[in-house]
């Protein structure tokens, strides 16, 4: 074969534009990207002061997690309580996590001592934003929403300020980053509710902003569309630019949940199908889009609708690429589903893509995602996984990340170093029990941290929940100078482009060429 070549310069010539291509093939692939390495960074520890203590049975679940943009050790963390009390706790870490301190929420005066939901974030002056629900009555039916701030990273709360009246159901937060006083509450406002269950159908989500960090706000404006007769759990996110964005489920026709038709018992889920829908606000929050993000959402569960389960949205800061996650039976049992947006969110969405590598049709169940995008880009995934166990019953955490904006994910990382009971929580006596609305996950280009609920200290008796965390590291992506970057590219196509010119150089002279005419004769 090389005596032939020698024989051939041409056939060697292309042999060399084939490599020449395949080269620059191989550098424009593979300059970019570097595939992710995760390890659990130290055991999993707890959060809230009582964890793992047999006489304190509270249950703290559906935590929220952010970190201080000015501090970046200073993380704060928001949870609910169900029993033996409603109640809201706080914590704060000046550590990046590694230690927690309890700080008191101020209750109004002339409310009761019940709190509720409540939800924070950090804006970007370093003031912390929390928000939270006062419950009034036997039937602890929510009262009136306040608003609370903090200058010194969560150590103090100020007074806090009512923001909403009656019936203001799964009350989210969200701070604009370019207007650190501006704030924005989205809720599902009830009219009529009965016993589990909203009556009637007018209970939209609605959204409301304050321009000078809660004292005073705006006129409540109806997120969900008219069309929409049952929707719950409304997350909202800032996008790259300011936009608004408010995602959410519309239960269709789910009275089973939403009617409170099972009376609080557990059972088999709702046979039809849920919208995950995703509102947008291009002005402020004044008004409101929506598209569709997935109409064919097959519920894993039944719920108590005043708590559902929430759907979690993340926004890449640098291309503004939407992220949404959230759980799904549509192939027989529970798993976490993945989609995205392009920026602003109009258009058709990407995906589902399925998350967790278990064998399809395994029984097992993994739910409740959380997303977190770290400023590089990188997407991570927390959520519940029950792999391990054939029963389906005892839960670990796992985490899975992206490095090509979603349409893989690496191995999980187990977070959770013991199995826990998921029928321990809330309603656990008629099974149906509640483990929260939530997980909680921040990240940055070395490390996600997440916070979790976690039963391995409770009973069915007891209900005991607690928080707990864990930190994943990263391994350190090979960084490329802008110029070694645009080498890469641009040398990477030149190769290309010169073994194509070669071949096609190749190709002609090897082709047969028309006889040359003849000379013309002298003229005499």
């Amino acid at each position: 074969m090389l005596e032939g070549l020698r024989r051939s310069p041409l056939r060697g010539l292309a042999g060399v534009a084939l490599v020449l291509v395949g080269a620059g093939s191989i550098v424009m692939s593979t300059a970019f990207r570097t595939p992710i390495s995760a390890r659990l960074l130290g055991p999993d520890a707890p959060v809230d002061a009582g964890a793992f203590d047999a006489r304190n049975i509270d249950s703290n679940n559906s935590p929220t997690l952010d970190r201080n943009p000015l501090r970046p050790g200073n993380l704060a963390l928001a949870n609910r309580i169900d029993t033996p009390r409603y109640a809201c706790a706080l914590h704060v870490s000046f550590d990046g996590g590694v230690s927690w301190r309890g700080t008191p929420i101020p209750l109004p005066p002339g409310e009761e001592r019940k709190c509720f939901a409540p939800d924070l974030a950090f804006a970007s002056d370093g003031r912390l934003y929390l928000s939270f629900v006062t419950l009034k009555g036997r039937g602890n039916v929510p009262h009136a929403v306040w608003l609370t701030s903090s200058t010194d990273g969560g150590r103090t709360l100020s007074p806090p300020i009512k923001a909403l009246g009656d019936l203001a159901f799964q009350v989210r937060l969200a701070v604009e980053r370019a207007n650190p006083r501006r704030v924005h509450l989205t809720w599902v406002q009830g009219g009529e509710i009965g016993f589990l269950r909203f009556s009637g159908t007018d209970n939209p989500i609605m959204s409301e902003r304050s321009d000078d960090g809660g004292t005073t706000w705006g006129a409540p404006v109806r997120v969900s569309s008219l069309a929409r007769r049952r929707v719950v759990a409304p997350s909202p996110v800032l996008g790259a630019r300011g936009e608004l964005y408010v995602l959410y489920l519309d239960l269709g026709d789910d009275r089973l949940d939403y009617d409170g038709g099972h009376g609080g018992e557990g059972g088999p889920p709702y046979r039809g199908t849920y919208r995950l829908v995703l509102g947008r606000s291009l002005d402020g929050g004044s008004t409101w889009g929506e598209s569709v993000v997935d109409p064919a959402i097959r519920p894993i569960g039944r719920f108590v609708v005043f708590y559902p389960a929430y759907p979690s949205i993340a926004v890449d800061r640098r291309s503004g690429r939407i992220y949404v996650a959230y759980h799904d039976a549509r192939d027989g049992d529970p798993d976490v589903l993945v989609w995205s947006l392009a920026a602003g969110g109009t258009k058709r969405s990407r995906g589902p893509v399925r998350v967790n590598a278990t064998r399809r049709h395994d029984g097992t169940a993994q739910y409740l995602p959380r997303l977190a995008v770290a400023p590089d880009g990188r997407l991570d995934i927390v959520y519940y996984d029950r792999r391990a166990d054939p029963r389906n019953i005892a839960n670990r955490v796992s985490l899975q990340s992206s490095d090509d904006a979603g349409r893989s994910f690496g191995p999980a990382v187990t977070l959770a170093s013991r199995r826990f009971d998921s029928r321990i929580g809330f309603g656990s006596k008629h099974g149906l029990a509640d483990l929260g609305s939530r997980l909680a996950l921040i990240s940055d280009d070395r490390r996600a941290l997440a916070v979790w609920t976690d039963t391995r200290a409770g009973t069915i008796a007891t209900n005991k929940q607690d928080l707990v965390r864990a930190v994943v590291a990263f391994s350190a992506p090979a960084r490329l100078s802008a110029t070694a970057k645009g080498a890469l590219r641009y040398g990477g196509a030149a190769l290309a482009l010169l073994g194509i010119a070669l071949l096609f150089r190749a190709t002609f002279a090897a082709a047969p060429q028309p006889a040359e005419d003849p000379p013309e004769p002298d003229e005499e």
